[in-house]
């Protein structure tokens, strides 16, 4: 890489004493930029069920919208690879320009044409495969833009821009739709990525601290996935912390997304009540953001991320037994205030615990987790439910989440973890 093309891509600010996140306008315009990004997905992925159902079986249609994952899960170790090697921030900038530019395309063609599921296939593909590269460098970005102080605070700012994108962004898919069909809804989703584009360009980064800048780039991609790996495995805090998430992510994918369903039918609840529920569970989760927003930094961030997954199962537990609606909609509320502090106390000890240098791959290993594994659990937990029913399904589910909180309480290494001060 030659220094000029270093000097325009990546603009280095001084490792200065931090100032706080929510203040800070470097880091603003990477949370306003990022939020545009995932309000412009949550538009891309209702255009793309929608125009999948309009050309399709209803089997089509299920099979265009998940075939996306496929290259997601396959590619995304590959990516941390990627935004290791070349830096979490030309990534970035590069990927969300691809999906910008591929989704206005279809969105061009859709207008002049009907082209058919293929197309609509091909795009989800493209976009699963970018979003392999987009995750693990949106993952290792914080640390560049901000001290280690203030990592749990732009967690919190992150997990509101999630909230933010889940209320805003079905809606305004909706309404592109109903103006403009799928082309409109296309054409809207990448308006809204390309918002991204020229905020994160304008988003300076930090000075790596020497020992991680001067990280050997000889070896092959190969030898650096593996490395990362490694790196994980033996690290006392992010090794069992991993396996924690991936339990706590299992034990909690399969109850909150098709056994909710499940349970709502069971109950007669009904749709709106399903939304009701899941209205609680984003409230307490967005509650949980505000809370790091605020407060920047909690004590004993390992054994609060350990802890909060043990009540949290427990209430994921108590949900298939409440004895009406109102009481679910409380239980999703506990759920999501509790994950929701875990999860985001996790990914602040993810950035703050890894060597910068390996932080796109230690984002991958946690997306696999997350994103390849956890959703198995899905036909798991129907199947088992139209077996045993919701409530065995549930508890099961649940001791397996706090499984998760044990193994992360056990772990010396993350029981003492602190958050930078």
């Amino acid at each position: 890489m030659s220094e000029a093309t270093a000097s325009v891509t990546d603009v280095p600010i001084p490792s200065v004493a931090s100032v706080p996140a929510h203040r800070d306008p470097n880091v603003l315009r990477w949370v306003g930029a990022y939020t545009a990004s995932m309000v412009g997905d949550m538009v891309f992925f209702l255009a793309l069920s929608w125009a999948a159902v309009q050309n399709g079986t209803p089997a089509q249609a299920g099979l265009v919208t998940a075939v996306s994952a496929v290259p997601r899960a396959l590619l995304m170790l590959g990516g941390g690879v990627v935004a290791d090697r070349l830096g979490p921030r030309r990534v970035v900038i590069g990927s969300d320009t691809v999906r910008c530019v591929t989704v206005l395309a279809v969105a061009a063609v859709l207008f002049a044409a009907d082209p058919g599921l293929w197309l609509l296939a091909l795009l989800a593909v493209v976009f699963g495969t970018v979003d392999a590269v987009f995750m693990p460098a949106v993952g290792a970005l914080p640390v560049r833009i901000t001290g280690k102080d203030q990592l749990a605070r732009v967690q919190g700012m992150r997990g509101l821009a999630v909230r933010f994108a889940a209320v805003v962004g079905a809606p305004l898919g909706g309404l592109g739709v109903a103006v403009g069909g799928a082309a409109a809804a296309f054409a809207s989703a990448g308006l809204l990525i390309a918002v991204s584009v020229p905020l994160l360009i304008s988003v300076r980064m930090r000075d790596l601290p020497a020992d991680d800048a001067s990280t050997a780039r000889e070896t092959t991609a190969w030898r650096d996935l593996v490395g990362g790996l490694r790196y994980v495995r033996r690290h006392r805090v992010l090794g069992p912390l991993m396996v924690a998430i991936a339990l706590g992510d299992l034990g909690f994918v399969g109850p909150l997304n098709v056994g909710l369903t499940l349970l709502a039918d069971e109950r007669g609840w009904g749709a709106s009540g399903m939304g009701w529920v899941l209205a609680g569970f984003g409230t307490g989760a967005g509650a949980a953001a505000l809370l790091l927003t605020v407060r920047g930094r909690l004590p004993r961030a390992g054994c609060v991320a350990a802890g909060a997954i043990i009540p949290g199962a427990a209430a994921i537990a108590a949900l298939a037994h409440a004895p009406g609606l109102p009481a679910a909609v409380g239980t999703a509320l506990l759920v999501g205030l509790l994950t929701g502090l875990s999860g985001a106390m996790c990914a602040a000890l993810l950035q703050t615990q890894s060597d910068p240098a390996y932080l796109g791959r230690v984002t991958a290993v946690g997306g696999i987790v997350s994103l390849g594994i956890a959703p198995l659990s899905m036909p798991l937990s129907a199947a088992a439910i139209g077996v045993w029913g919701t409530g065995p399904v549930f508890a099961a589910s649940a001791a397996v989440c706090g499984l998760g909180g044990v193994v992360a309480l056990c772990a010396p290494g993350v029981r003492r973890a602190e958050l930078p001060g």
